[in-house]
Order: structure tokens, then C-alpha cells, then sequence
């Protein structure tokens, strides 16, 4: 019997080694996992900064430019949003210390109001200040769940930006046209596509024409 024990035990004392060396070993690789990741992310934040820095000091170079009357603004948004009616459109300018910005904004919905989509237009004159208002314009980004996606692209010319969420149907796509409008729809109950084309029901052409 006490042969036994002592078997168990030159057996069982080696098997804990090995064990608690390899809980120490997958410790290390989790934390060396994380190190590698926060670089990663730190990296992506420094490059981030630099192309948000040499864009707004390119802007910059050109000096403030008036922005569009809203009430221009307001002339480019469509009736209807992939057809849903327009129940209401608004406009403003505002600003502070050299940075002014022109608003427009339409809201489009169903019957019942299942159904939503809100269509923006943002005029900063070319401003340093716009590249806070697009952040995402300078960074990349593209992430998926079960739930939905968020991204950054190209939509022609234009730099985008899309989110989704599948469950709530709830999502929204930005674009910037010509490095000073921000162009976005947002919408509730409906698809992206149907999100895209409100958006495209926006002559983009005509908006990066104004000056």
C-alpha cells in the first residue's frame, strides 16, 4: 500500500510541474498577446494623429473659406428618400473664433414611423476644424459581429464611413466631398441599402460644385 502512494505521488507531483509550467507559460503568451496588440493599437493611433495633423495643415494652407448659405443647402435636399416622404427640413449657420459652420437637415419617415431616415449636409469652408468633424476620414476602420459591421471606404471619389447594426436595423453612412461638405444619412427599421440610396438621392455633384 505504501508502495502505491509513493508511485501516485512521483507520478502526480511531476504532472503538477508540468502543469503549473504550462499555466505559467500560456500566462506569458497571453500577456505577450496583449503587449503585441496595444502596440498594434498605439501604432494606429500615432499614425492616426499624423494623418489627421498633415491634413489639417494642408487645409490650413488654403486659409478660411465662407461657407454656403444654408438655404443652399437646404435646395439639395430631395423631396423624398428612397421614398420616403420628407416631413421636415431645417438650416443654420453657426460658429466661433474663425470657424463657421452651414447645417442642413432632412427628416424622412413612413406613415407610422417605422420607417426613418435623417439626410445632413455640413459645409465647414475647407476649415483645419473640419478633419474633428470627419474623424474617420483619416483612419481605418473595419470591424464585424453577429450584430453588424462598421467601416470605412471609398463611395466613388468620396472617403467613407458605415455602420449597422442588423438586430435594430439601425445604421449610418458619411461621406466627405471635396475635403469640406459631410454628407450623411442615418436611418431606424430600414436597410442599408435603402440608408445608400437617400444618400445617393443627394446630387453630390452639385454640392461639390458649390463654392
Amino acid at each position: 500500500m505504501q508502495t502505491n502512494r509513493n508511485v501516485f505521488w512521483a507520478l502526480l507531483i511531476p504532472a503538477m510541474l508540468v502543469i503549473g509550467c504550462g499555466s505559467e507559460k500560456d500566462k506569458e503568451e497571453k500577456e505577450e498577446k496583449k503587449k503585441d496588440e496595444e502596440s498594434v493599437s498605439a501604432l494606429g493611433a500615432v499614425s492616426a494623429l499624423k494623418e489627421m495633423a498633415s491634413q489639417a495643415e494642408e487645409l490650413g494652407k488654403n486659409g478660411p473659406v465662407e461657407t454656403v448659405d444654408f438655404r443652399t443647402l437646404k435646395e439639395l435636399l430631395p423631396a423624398d428618400a428612397d421614398g420616403l416622404p420628407r416631413k421636415e427640413a431645417t438650416g443654420e449657420k453657426n460658429g466661433a473664433v474663425g470657424f463657421v459652420v452651414s447645417t442642413a437637415n432632412g427628416k424622412y419617415a413612413n406613415e407610422d414611423g417605422s420607417e426613418t431616415i435623417e439626410l445632413s449636409l455640413v459645409d465647414g469652408g475647407g476649415s483645419a476644424m473640419m478633419i474633428g468633424l470627419a474623424a474617420w476620414s483619416v483612419v481605418e476602420i473595419d470591424k464585424e459581429t453577429e450584430h453588424g459591421y462598421e467601416k470605412t471606404g471609398k463611395m466613388g471619389d468620396n472617403k467613407s464611413y458605415e455602420k449597422y447594426d442588423n438586430a435594430n436595423k439601425d445604421g449610418e453612412i458619411a461621406l466627405l466631398v471635396n475635403k469640406r461638405f459631410i454628407v450623411s444619412a442615418k436611418g431606424r427599421g430600414v436597410s442599408m441599402d435603402k440608408i445608400k440610396s437617400a444618400l445617393e438621392d443627394i446630387n453630390l455633384d452639385k454640392l461639390a460644385a458649390l463654392k
